[in-house]
């Protein structure tokens, strides 16, 4: 039986993103950041992001990435601007994956952006 599936079959949270984690580094990714936005989206819980020094090289970490969550019994959702590879998103639900190139992921600056957001949603609710 595959050590990522849980009782269920399905890879647990913390499995997934170890999985994630670990294929990214396997393809010598750049700058991986991760981001908590579950109490700002209600979609997936985290974000991982990571650079990737070449079109081929983020292609290639995007691959590497599919093949193994789907080894791990947790097929992507979704996968978009594969063929580019300027930016890469892998959806696989309670985590999507971006990976960029260089100069895509500092125009975009989703770290700042996702951010500001949290710091705008604390202040909002903080009493005046």
């Amino acid at each position: 039986m595959n050590e990522l599936l849980t009782n269920s079959g399905e890879p647990s949270f913390e499995e997934l993103r170890k999985l994630v984690l670990s294929s990214l580094e396997d393809f010598k990714a750049i700058d991986i950041q991760e981001i908590d936005v579950s109490a700002q989206n209600s979609l997936t819980d985290l974000f991982v992001l990571a650079s990737g020094n070449s079109s081929r090289h983020v292609q290639s970490m995007a691959e590497n990435l599919v093949i193994k969550a789907k080894a791990a019994g947790h097929p992507p959702l979704g996968i978009e601007g594969e063929k580019e590879g300027e930016w890469v998103l892998v959806d696989l639900n309670d985590i999507i994956v971006h990976l960029m190139q260089p100069k895509t992921r500092a125009f975009y600056n989703l770290e700042k952006l996702w951010e500001a957001g949290a710091m705008r949603r604390s202040s909002a609710a903080s009493p005046s």
